[in-house]
Formats: structure tokens, sequence, C-alpha cells
């Protein structure tokens, strides 16, 4: 669709156009955010607070540290395996501040994983959790990494705060495994070595590659994508125009359980909110869903960042539907498909309807989304600010409104390409700089657009087209069923059937309840012919469920 075919329907307030050139990088807007909000909380981490004056001086005790201690020189690659802890936007920053680009790695990375993308990325250092430093040093002969920082979960906190933190997880709860690595530096103490140096500032343009940014290696090998300074500083502007549709300058407190090393979070809590001087409160570990909530009780918080397991997961709870939710403004979804029931729930629970946006790695990420006030539940919203879309058929013809084909993006977040690999780029993005999403898309007359599934994912039954989400989308409406994936299995009469695997709170729940269910609801070739009930559904780290696993399984069985 043209530019103006969205023009004419963006609603009152939505913003339609920014200036990505306006900053010369990451670094200019950091050093302006951390001087105007000096004294404003930048961070919240098991209690402890960071103002963004700390942000500054520490960040550049690090980069001080990079600069004068070690060997890296400005665009080496530097890996950080942090989860979100306070350490987390002290290096990133500091790392970029050196002029480095960041090789965001997940700390959840089996030793495979690790060693592939530290030798893809071609890292020099590592910044690593002590929880699994142990894994770190059985690659690190394997890979190119020169200089290695190591810290432990309480190292931002005060003396005894920060004995006690650590010492807990190492010797009461088991959680920071032996390892022996020599050459290895803490990171308290290369703060302070950093702090003896003088930080000297890098010139940094905004096409350099900021980050690279792996994408979950659910479709394939894990590629790098390449995500400029430009793509940050443009994708941060599309949604700082949203999310102050609503949202006050300085005045927000964002809670914060998705990893800041997956580029959806990373953008929110340290791109948009720092840059509008807003407070994140991190959460380690989303999985402890108790600590979770005791958390929660303990923040005014004004904006939730999520997706659609966490937040059936959270209203489930007792503890979690007596919280006070009378300051909470905006709900963020994004990462996976939100359904009707989970957004019908959270809104019944907190009085704060879901805004569900789209995107990808490889569009830094933000695509579309819904704009507070103008939700419509059920679509991914409409293109941000400086975006085209449109969607394709199989032979690459754009396809008129109202018709799903693959779902193209064009504007200035996409992606500079994937890293050293040229054919998966000219694969992934055509010549005039359109992006093919791989999902399966309908825009609709009124701008707004909605995600009918993963191109691979669909299920062909009998020659019919069935899409797994609206199969889910019912299945879990059932109100006994939490979570639910279906996939296509080879069937010998329709080629394929649809097999669904869902977990229950009712262990009396049978499968010809749910088939009943669905019977009502789906048309005849949708309805699942085979329900397998599972205690939990295979995720990937930041909670999307992974049909793939599921179809693998499915697979092998067939074989």
């Amino acid at each position: 669709m043209n530019e103006q075919f969205f023009q004419e329907r963006y609603p009152e307030g939505f913003p339609t156009a920014i200036d990505p050139d306006k900053y010369g990088s990451v670094v200019e807007i950091f050093d302006g955010f951390v001087k105007k909000f000096s004294d404003r909380p930048a961070f919240t981490c098991l209690g402890q607070t960071i103002t963004y004056r700390e942000l500054n001086e520490k960040s550049a005790a690090f980069a001080a540290y990079l600069q004068n201690e070690t060997s890296l020189q400005p665009g080496d690659r530097i890996a950080v395996q942090l989860p979100n802890v306070l350490q987390y936007p002290i290096v990133v920053f500091g790392a970029m501040r050196a002029g480095m680009v960041v090789v965001n790695t997940n700390p959840l990375y089996t030793e495979r994983e690790m060693e592939h993308q530290f030798n893809d990325s071609g890292a020099k250092a590592l910044v690593v959790l002590a929880n699994m430093a142990s894994k770190a040093e059985k690659v690190l002969p394997n890979t190119g990494i020169k200089h290695v920082i190591v810290t432990q979960v309480g190292d931002m906190h005060d003396g005894l705060k920060r004995l006690l933190i650590n010492g807990v997880l190492k010797y009461v709860k088991k959680e920071v495994p032996a390892y022996t690595i020599p050459t290895s530096v803490g990171l308290r103490d290369a703060l302070a070595k950093g702090s003896s140096h003088r930080f000297t500032p890098v010139q940094v343009n905004r096409d350099d590659v900021a980050v690279l940014q792996y994408t979950g290696g659910t479709t394939g090998v894990a590629k790098g994508a390449m995500l400029t300074h430009r793509n940050l500083m443009a994708n941060m502007m599309q949604c700082h125009g949203l999310f102050t549709m609503i949202l006050e300058e300085g005045r927000e407190t964002a809670i914060a359980p998705l990893p800041l090393y997956h580029i959806y979070a990373f953008t929110v809590h340290c791109m948009v909110l720092l840059e509008t001087g807003n407070h994140s409160v991190l959460i380690p570990n989303p999985r402890d869903i108790p600590g979770f909530v005791k958390t929660l009780q303990k923040s005014q918080f004004s904006a939730f960042v999520g997706l659609n397991t966490l937040f059936v997961a959270l209203c489930n709870r007792e503890d979690f539907r007596a919280l006070d939710f009378s300051g909470l403004k905006l709900t963020i979804s994004g990462g996976m498909a939100l359904t009707k029931d989970a957004a019908e729930q959270w809104q019944k629970v907190t009085g704060c309807d879901i805004a569900e946006g789209f995107g990808m790695t490889e569009t830094s990420p933000v695509v579309s989304f819904n704009p507070p006030g103008h939700i419509k539940l059920g679509t991914i919203g409409m293109p941000v600010a400086g975006t085209l879309c449109k969607v394709i058929d199989e032979d690459g013809n754009e396809l008129p409104v109202g018709e799903p084909g693959e779902l193209c993006v064009h504007g200035p977040q996409v992606m500079k390409g994937y890293w050293q690999r040229p054919e998966a780029t000219a694969e992934t993005i055509s010549e005039d700089g359109w992006l093919k999403t791989g999902d399966m898309a309908v825009i609709m007359d009124d701008g707004y657009m909605k995600i009918v599934d993963r191109k691979k994912d669909m299920i062909i039954v009998s020659g019919f087209n069935v899409y797994p989400n609206e199969v889910e989308d019912v299945v879990v409406s059932h109100p006994d069923i939490l979570e639910a994936a279906a996939v296509g299995v080879p069937d010998a009469k329709s080629s394929e059937a649809v097999k669904v695997f869902v977990v229950s709170s009712n262990p009396d729940l049978t499968a010809a309840e749910i088939t009943s269910w669905c019977r009502e609801r789906l048309t005849a070739y949708k309805i699942p012919r085979h329900i397998e009930f599972r205690d939990e559904l295979p995720k990937t780290n930041v909670g999307k469920i992974l049909r793939r696993e599921l179809r693998d399984e499915e697979l092998k069985k067939h074989n």
C-alpha cells in the first residue's frame, strides 16, 4: 500500500513522520538523556536503583576500561551474556561509547549455541554472568575471545546486600557452578580500573553497526541481524511518538520482565523509556512468578511490557489479581500472537487494554502498533511512522486490501543485512529495500493489519489453508485451557490434519470436550483431529511457544 493509504487512516494523534537522521548515533542520544534526567531513577533491580547520572558514570568507566586495559578497538564485537540486571545497561552503553559492536547473547544458551554465536560474530570479548561462566570456560578455547569479564547478580548492590545476594545464589541455591577462567576480570574491578582512566569519546556514525542481534534460530541456523545506530534511533523515534500518546516524560515506571538482550525489550527499555526520562524495574527471572508478583507489590507501575504467555500466567494468580492497578496506563504485547482470551482476561483484571504490535529482529523490531486509545483487538495495529507495508503473493505481486499474502516492510528500521551472509540478505531484502517477513497478513480497509500466521506454519487440509493462530485462539478460549499450540501432522486422506497440544487447568478435561468446543466455533476442516495433553509446552527464552519443535516431534513419529 502506498504512503497515502495509511496517512489517510491514521487516528488523531498518531505520529506520521520521523527524521531518522536527526541524531548522529545512539551515543549522542545517550549523552543527552543522561544529562537531562541525571537525578531520575533509570533502572531498579532486586531493590537497588541506579540513576541516569550513575548510568552515565559507570558506563563511562566501563568504556574507559575497554579503551585502556584491553586490546579492543572501535568496531570490535563484544558479546554480552547477561539477564535483566543493572549491569546490562552499564555494559551495553559502555561498549557503544567505546565504539564497540554489542553482540546480545542469551544467558540460557547451550555451549553449542554460544560457540556458534561467538565464532560467527567474531567476538573478541565477553561479559558473562558468573552463573553461566562454567559453560563459557568450555567454549572459550574454540573461539577468538581474548577478554572475559565476569559479574555476579548482586555486583551493583551495596556492601552487605551484595555479599548476601551473591552468597545465597552460590552457596545456598547452588546456581553458580564452579569455573576457572584464569585471565578473566571481575566487572567491579574493571569499573574501578576504568574510573582511574579518562574516557575518550569515539566518533560513531549513524550507519555503523551498533548491535548484532541474532535471530532465535527456530527457522534454521541463527543469523546476526546488523542493526545500525540509524536503525535503532529510527525505531526509538517511531515508538516514542506512540508511547507518549499516553505516557509522560520523566514520570513513568515500567515493568521489564522480558530480557533486555531481546531486541523488543531493548528498544522499549534501553531506548524509548530512557530517552523519555522514565524508569524501568528489571525482573531477572520472570519464570519465578511468585517472586515476580512480590516485586510488583512493591512497585507503583504505570506501564507493563509482556507477551501472551506471561499475561495468562499472571492473571491466573490470586496474588496478582489483588494488586493495585490504578496507575497502569499502558500494556504492550509483542513477540507472539496475543489471543483474544488473554487480552480480555488482562483487561478484566487490570482495567488496562493491551496494545499489540508486530515486529522482527530484522526490523529493530517494531513495524506496527495499536495506538493507545485506538486499539483494535486481534490486529497488530498500523505501520509506525515512516514505514510502508504491503502483502504479496507467491510471485511477488502486490495484493489488494483484504486479501492475505506475505507481509513486506520498508522503512528506516529495516536492518542493514545479515552479518557475513549476503545470500541470506538478498533472499530477505529486495534491491529496493523491501523486507519479506515470512508472515502471512491482511491489510484491512481501515489501515489496520492482521497477522494470519507464519508462512511456514500454515496447515493445508485437503487443499484448504488452516492458520494455527485461529485454531489456538478458539481452543484457549475454553475456560479450562491455559495454553495451546496447533501444528499440521501428516494424514493419508487430507495430506495434513490439525493436531493441538494443550495445557489444561482441569485434569478431568477430555479430548472429546475440546473437540465439541471447537466444533461449535470452527469450520469442519479446521477442527483438531488429534489432541494431546501436556504439562507444559516448549518455549523460547522469551516465552514464545515453539510450534516447530512440536511439529518435528510429530514428523519423527511418521518417518
